[in-house]
């Protein structure tokens, strides 16, 4: 097995957040009462949840998005149609230039706010964004 991302997040309900995981990564690999992990081999990635702690003994930061690269256009198109199909929910696809490429893309958002884009890059772009695009600015 070669690399593989692993993403550990803090979930405000846990129970919605591995609905919405299912959906997205299948079943979860392992599931302890304040643990559940998933582990994608398509694309391959290693996601972990537990609970958050309540403030303010919960540590803070902030994420802008997470993301998952594929191959083609036709792909983003094949995921988001199968994610419609498990009853995923996400936003339009789109054409964005982002963070200096050009990308087909549609968002995805977690009970807790989590901002997932799938996507692929389409060409580099060199120039500076005339202003933060969506995908740039997300909070």
């Amino acid at each position: 097995m070669g690399s593989a991302v692993h993403v550990s997040l803090k979930v405000s309900d846990l129970e919605k957040s591995v609905e919405f995981y299912r959906g997205l990564f299948g079943e979860p690999a392992k599931r302890k009462p304040a643990y559940v992990k998933f582990v994608g081999s398509e694309p391959e990635i290693h996601l972990a949840l537990q609970p958050a702690l309540p403030a303010p003994q919960a540590a803070t930061g902030t994420l802008s998005h997470l993301g998952i690269r594929v191959e083609s256009t036709a792909e983003v198109r094949r995921r988001r149609e199968e994610l419609k199909a498990r009853g995923v929910v996400s936003e339009e696809e789109k054409r964005e230039e982002c963070c200096y490429a050009l990308q087909d893309k549609f968002w995805l958002t977690d009970p807790d706010g989590n901002r997932w884009e799938i996507y692929t890059v389409l060409e580099d772009v060199e120039k500076e964004p005339e202003a933060a695009s969506a995908c740039c600015a997300r909070d």
